[in-house]
């Protein structure tokens, strides 16, 4: 895991001091070193800032071909590349480094931008071919490692985060569209981000740029199967067999390099699943790190005790209390680059740094398994919903909501909503969990200013939501919760879980995360089992869950999914924790936010104490979305357009 910065242009040369500024302000991503290569004519230049995991004292970037003619820096791990480099070796290819990112320069030079077809992991990459003066950078099928990018003054700048494009010069601006999308259904577009003129490269993407010309495609999606289409015709025993095998070979393969690596563990099936396998391949006891919440209900602590005596583990408990999910949450927000909905943003900060203090740069985590096996409460809702109506049916919603608490307003409605009817005349239905953020969009729209709600009238962030997807070649004749787990993967796990939670919060501290679960021979086994055996009943990730069993104590076996939630400060937020609340809404950054009307949101802050608990944790991510707007504009001084 490293930080990435380049720069490309027939027009104008690179400026010195900005191509500094912008690779010095990823330090945090790279502590272990930085590298820089501008070419002759000083048109293009590549940075980057070195987290070192594998061949630590030889892999420093940019790497070269032999001949100098292609030059690359790389973020991330790619897996398998041992077998990778002696298929190229065996085809006259001379390595410099036993690095995994050097694969990619001989890939290039053998297929072009067909090498991402060969490429299995977590990346993201810039290259600049020299023979053919082609810049071209890429970023993995899921989204796990970052990859922004803005066009300036002729030229164009790439980077790790948003961060480091501000640092090189980019005007500091809000992208109101964006926040207005993030307003009304909780993310910005895909490829957009809250900063005006900072792009992102979409998971599964990559940019092309020659003779000044930028152009931005896909190379990889999704693609699940058709219901009519033709599937492998396997039997319950041989499904869950294949998903054993290949998530123990994903989760060998994440294990290798030349550090130490950690876990992070909850109560949860995933990440137990994940620490109990690699319990086997590891020589001593794995190093475990957990959440500890004050609030019953939210806390995991006990259950990830069990699992890690299971295992032989050491766990590491992170206590975390509600002042602490406050106090430390400008770095936090300033470092995710997003809006948080709740505590867990500033919880998934402290854990990063512990697991860096205890001596690690890598931590493996169960991230993406929900994707890929249909993990949400908000999923068994559509597929309850898919059924026939009756009383029954009424009653197995109600206990759904009635044990998931925590999801309320987030991955389950609650209350009024925005207008949906774009989302239902493209796929037939209204996905739960898009009717969940319908009902916080209304909410929020509830404490904007007047002005900023004019400005936008008419506009259907819904309606632009589903003019971007490929609804005829990835989402018609598909299970509805399949249709629903395609728009969740773009949207809340590449935008929020990966970037603003996962990576963002991981590499604060320097410390990569790797994902199992987003594996690509995986998930190109997993998409086809039936959905049946995804979601059984009440049981959701069915197959998984038998296939791990081995691994699992009873009670995570039993246990349903939980997402990560701090416990919420409207519900459980201590006299201090509120007061920190306070000062930050009555604060002069929060006064000067263009978006957001003060009074409104003081007056909701007052009436909480009268709302049922499920109305309160319902306005918990609506607080969270008005601080961390202020916060994030008090650390960028962003200013209007």
């Amino acid at each position: 895991m490293c930080g990435l910065v380049a720069w490309y242009s027939e027009e104008r040369p690179v400026q010195a001091e900005a191509l500094h500024r912008a690779v010095s302000a990823l330090r945090h991503r790279g502590p272990d070193g930085e590298g820089l290569w501008v070419s002759g004519d000083r048109r293009v230049a590549l940075g980057h800032r070195r987290l070192a995991l594998v061949d630590v004292a030889g892999g420093a970037q940019p790497l070269s071909s032999e001949d100098g003619a292609v030059r690359a820096i790389v973020n991330g791990e790619l897996y398998g590349h041992e077998r990778l480099l002696a298929e190229l070796e065996a085809r006259g290819h001379r390595f410099r480094t036993r690095s995994d990112s050097e694969v990619l320069v001989h890939l290039y030079e053998e297929h072009g931008a067909g090498c991402l077809r060969h490429l299995r992991g977590e990346f993201a990459f810039v290259l600049w071919d020299g023979r053919n003066r082609l810049l071209l950078a890429g970023r993995d099928r899921f989204g796990v490692k970052p990859l922004c990018y803005a066009q300036v003054d002729g030229g164009l700048w790439l980077a790790s985060e948003a961060k480091a494009l501000l640092a090189a010069g980019l005007p500091a601006t809000w992208d109101e569209g964006a926040f207005f999308h993030a307003a009304s259904l909780q993310y910005v577009p895909p490829d957009r981000t809250l900063f005006a003129g900072v792009r992102q490269v979409p998971p599964g993407h990559v940019v092309l740029a020659v003779d000044g010309h930028v152009r931005v495609r896909r190379y990889w999606d999704l693609d699940v199967p058709r219901l009519e289409g033709a599937r492998p015709v396997r039997t319950e025993a041989e499904w869950v067999e294949g998903v054993r095998e290949r998530l123990e070979e994903a989760v060998r393969l994440r294990l290798r390099g030349d550090v130490p690596v950690a876990f992070q563990l909850s109560g949860g099936l995933d990440s137990s699943a994940v620490v109990g396998l690699a319990a086997r391949e590891v020589a001593g006891p794995v190093h475990c790190f957990t959440l500890a919440f004050e609030a019953e209900g939210y806390d995991e602590l006990a259950l990830a005790e069990e699992t890690a005596a299971r295992v032989g583990a050491v766990l590491h408990p992170v206590r975390v209390g509600q002042e602490a999910l406050v106090e430390g949450l400008p770095e936090a927000v300033a470092q995710g680059e997003g809006l948080a909905i709740n505590g867990h943003l500033m919880a998934k900060h402290l854990l990063s740094r512990a697991v860096r203090e205890a001596g690690f740069k890598v931590v493996l985590t169960g991230e993406g398994s929900d994707e890929v096996f249909a993990g949400y409460p908000h999923l068994r809702r559509d597929l309850l919903l898919e059924g026939a109506a009756g009383p029954r049916m009424a009653e197995r919603l109600g206990k759904l909501e009635e044990t998931n608490l925590a999801s309320a307003g987030v991955q389950l409605p609650e209350g009024e909503s925005l207008p949906l009817e774009a989302v239902r005349r493209a796929l037939g239905f209204v996905p739960g969990f898009l009717e969940a953020k319908g009902t916080l969009g209304r909410r929020v729209h509830g404490v904007l200013t007047e002005e900023y709600l004019r400005r936008f009238e008419g506009r259907d962030a819904y309606a632009v939501l589903m003019a971007g997807v490929d609804v005829e070649g990835q989402l018609e004749g598909r299970h509805r919760v399949e249709q629903s787990l395609y728009l969740w993967t773009k949207l809340a796990l590449a935008n929020y879980i990966l970037r603003t939670l996962g990576d963002g919060m991981e590499m604060a501290h320097g410390v990569e995360g790797r994902l199992p679960f987003l594996d690509g021979e995986l998930y190109d086994f997993a998409r086809a089992v039936p959905m049946e055996l995804k979601i059984r009943g009440p049981v959701e990730k069915y197959v998984l869950r038998e296939a791990m069993r081995p691994y699992l104590t009873e009670a995570v076996y039993r246990r349903q999914k939980h997402p990560l939630m701090a416990p919420p400060l409207t519900l459980f937020g201590s006299a201090r924790a509120q007061g920190l609340v306070q000062d930050v809404l009555r604060s002069r950054a929060f006064q000067a936010q263009p978006f957001f009307e003060p009074g409104k949101v003081l007056a909701l802050l007052e009436r909480l104490p009268t709302l049922t608990p499920r109305e309160r944790v319902a306005q918990e991510p609506v607080l969270m979305m008005a601080l961390t707007t202020a916060l994030l504009q008090e650390r960028y001084r962003l200013s209007g357009v």
